[in-house]
């Protein structure tokens, strides 16, 4: 699944945001001043830095608070958001008769706020499973307790799961994945790069730390720590990078039992799956083989101590946030601080809220959207898709690199896109959820055990269509390459502190037409989801000659990226973001074609000095208005498909030709880039 993140996982409040009335724009400049005029840099020449041109304004006058890693437009809305389900939870708790998703919220919210009981309770809330884990006497003991770990969301020595088969789209398919790292990814384990070095260097002291507050002595900790780094650095030796994993056919390795026994043959998978939860399976999709060779000899040659005491660390790990507040310090001081630059945590509440959204995010969603979100606004977004749809359409049908029969493959996969707005006409059903007072950490583990449950009852079902992977109240949205669909929840599309009636449409079809219908859109025509046909399948469609034009020319896009120094020496990995740098290519190009059917382009109207050409361009900026630490800044440069904020506005707008007439782009200048650089490709 391609997902388009506008930051790393942040929320926003939900506000309609589209309007085609020159009324409401008016009323707007005599009631609330211009967003895009009020953060211009007006020292900045946007010829030379068109990012900081658009923002710049706003970031001298706004820095990171010590509670984040980032700052930016998403986290300004999700103050609101946050706020709003805060009201949400306390109407639950003060309700005298409750009902059953009340009583959820209500129970969830009581428990984790209960700071005087979870002091009291330390660790204990994990005293079973530990002693399970501990119980472990050999290899498949272990295996057997990994399996029971993966049901309450703690993914031990791999990753696994329910989706969708990639090549018959039809049928759901069980999945495994490399995975069972403490650090980010395997690159954390080798780079040697200053910054990385320093992060796995910290790495053993805060294991130490996680077995000295379960009780340890220092030595016995640090034993502990040295054994489980080996263990994960033999680990990341057999995982893929980034990029190799971007590659879908290549992760795509069907197995019948008999083979994967082959590959892994002192692992008893039968046992496993069952520990799991899953029924007799017959098949399973491995992403990436050489890990599991790997796996099975260190689970047989590793000391039966270590694997324990790997998995001891990981459970506690993932839960200390759902323990006392030494547990929570200690995670965060590794992964929050030392990793990603914060100088402080957020307030327990926002805290808590987080959690529920992981848990229980959808019985949030719908208390949610009867507050704020109405089927007026979602009709807006629908008919704005259609629009930009059909631009897309059209540009397909002139393209002068594609053969004829390329096309025609090509706009009947635009076509059967489907597209969800707003939020789910199905929610799903967490009545047999049983939220209590027992503990916080017993709700999560209660959450992810149902969660895992509901995965695995599909498969041998029909793939259900309808379902979302997002909450609505979600500042996301994402692409399904399987199911041929793009999915817009209702929080993408909110500017901070505005109503629909207050945006003009160069700005809404910049901030949302570009950068998030248009971006989803081109996802399934970028370099992983052109490789899926219309009915979601891993199939390939394309002529050898298209195929080859296609990647001559989204290589000079992954080039473009790969020159772009961040932070110290650091580049943007080209080709691992290259999907994301193309879809928003592909996003401002479709974006800025039903653009330029509208009215408002039309009739050409300038507001605050700017024309809606440069309106247009500056809307889209506008969803990328952050600052970043360099810490948060070298570990998205290491784990993220996506390039940092700057460079989404910088890194694509040389290669638009009306951004050159918008701003008057002249050669020289460092936005300029000669028409024989330049990406032509949608």
């Amino acid at each position: 699944m391609s997902m388009r993140f506008k930051s790393l996982p942040v929320l926003a409040a939900l506000a309609t945001i589209v309007s085609c009335s020159e009324t409401g724009t008016q009323k707007n400049k005599e009631s609330k001043p211009d967003i895009l005029a009020r953060n211009i840099d007006s020292t900045m020449d946007p010829s030379e830095d068109f990012f900081q041109f658009a923002s710049g304004k706003w970031i001298k006058n706004n820095a990171i608070p010590d509670d984040e890693t980032s700052w930016g437009i998403a986290n300004m809305v999700d103050a609101e958001l946050y706020e709003r389900k805060l009201v949400i939870n306390k109407e639950a708790v003060a309700a005298k008769s409750k009902n059953r998703t009340q009583q959820q919220l209500s129970d969830f919210w009581t428990t984790a706020m209960d700071t005087v009981k979870l002091e009291q309770e330390g660790i204990r809330p994990l005293a079973a499973v530990l002693a399970k884990i501990d119980a472990a006497q050999n290899p498949a003991d272990v295996m057997n307790a990994a399996a029971y770990l993966h049901t309450i969301g703690v993914n031990v020595f791999f990753s696994e799961g329910v989706g969708q088969d990639e090549k018959n789209s039809e049928v759901m398919s069980y999945q495994l994945y490399q995975g069972g790292l403490g650090l980010p990814n395997r690159d954390y384990y080798f780079n040697t790069d200053k910054r990385t070095t320093a992060i796995r260097n910290a790495y053993p002291a805060y294991i130490r730390s996680i077995f000295r507050l379960k009780g340890d002595d220092s030595a016995t900790a640090a034993t502990k720590a040295a054994g489980i780094v080996t263990l994960e650095t033999a680990m990341a030796q057999s995982s893929r990078t980034i990029e190799a994993l971007r590659d879908p056919y290549a992760n795509y390795n069907k197995m019948d039992m008999a083979k994967l026994k082959v590959t892994a043959p002192a692992i008893d998978w039968a046992s496993v799956f069952s520990g799991i939860g899953l029924p007799k399976i017959d098949t399973v999709i491995v992403g990436q083989p050489e890990f599991y060779k790997q796996l099975n000899t260190l689970v047989t040659k590793t000391p039966l101590n270590i694997l324990k005491d790997y998995m001891s660390f990981h459970l506690i790990s993932d839960y200390a946030n759902y323990l006392d507040s030494r547990f929570v310090a200690a995670r965060f001081d590794f992964y929050g601080k030392t990793i990603r630059g914060a100088k402080q945590m957020r307030p327990r509440w926002k805290r808590v809220l987080d959690a529920e959204e992981q848990a229980i995010g959808e019985v949030l969603g719908q208390l949610f959207v009867k507050e704020y979100f109405n089927d007026k606004a979602k009709k807006r977004y629908e008919d704005m898709t259609e629009a930009v749809r059909e631009a897309y359409r059209l540009r397909i049908e002139k393209l002068d690199w594609m053969s004829d029969s390329t096309k025609k493959k090509a706009l009947v996969k635009l076509a059967a896109i489907s597209k969800k707005v707003g939020y789910p006409d199905k929610w799903k059903d967490f009545s047999s959820l049983d939220i209590d007072k027992s503990s916080f950490a017993s709700n999560m583990m209660k959450a992810n055990t149902w969660w895992n449950n509901y995965s695995i009852k599909k498969l041998g079902k029909p793939v259900d269509r309808s379902e979302w992977d997002m909450t609505p109240q979600t500042y996301n949205a994402y692409y399904n390459p399987s199911n041929n669909e793009i999915v817009l929840p209702a929080g993408i599309f909110t500017v901070p502190g505005y109503r629909d009636e207050e945006l003009d449409d160069a700005l809404v079809y910049g901030y949302a037409a570009a950068s998030t219908i248009g971006h989803e859109i081109t996802h399934g025509f970028d370099d992983q989801g052109r490789q899926f046909d219309e009915k979601g399948n891993l199939q390939n469609w394309w002529s050898k000659e298209d195929e080859q034009q296609f990647n001559r020319r989204a290589e000079v896009l992954a080039k473009q990226f790969s020159a772009m120094v961040v932070i110290d020496t650091m580049r943007i990995n080209g080709r691992a973001t290259l999907g994301e740098n193309l879809a928003d290519l592909g996003g401002i190009l479709i974006g800025l074609d039903a653009f330029k059917a509208s009215r408002a382009y039309k009739e050409n109207k300038t507001i605050s000095g700017y024309t809606p050409l440069q309106r247009y361009f500056l809307g889209y900026a506008l969803g990328w208005l952050y600052q970043t630490r360099n810490e948060e800044l070298a570990s998205r440069l290491l784990t993220d498909v996506h390039s940092p904020a700057k460079y989404r506005v910088n890194g694509p707008f040389p290669n638009v030709p009306d951004f050159y007439t918008a701003f008057k782009i002249s050669a020289g200048s460092k936005m300029y880039l000669p028409d024989s650089a330049r990406v032509v490709l949608w």
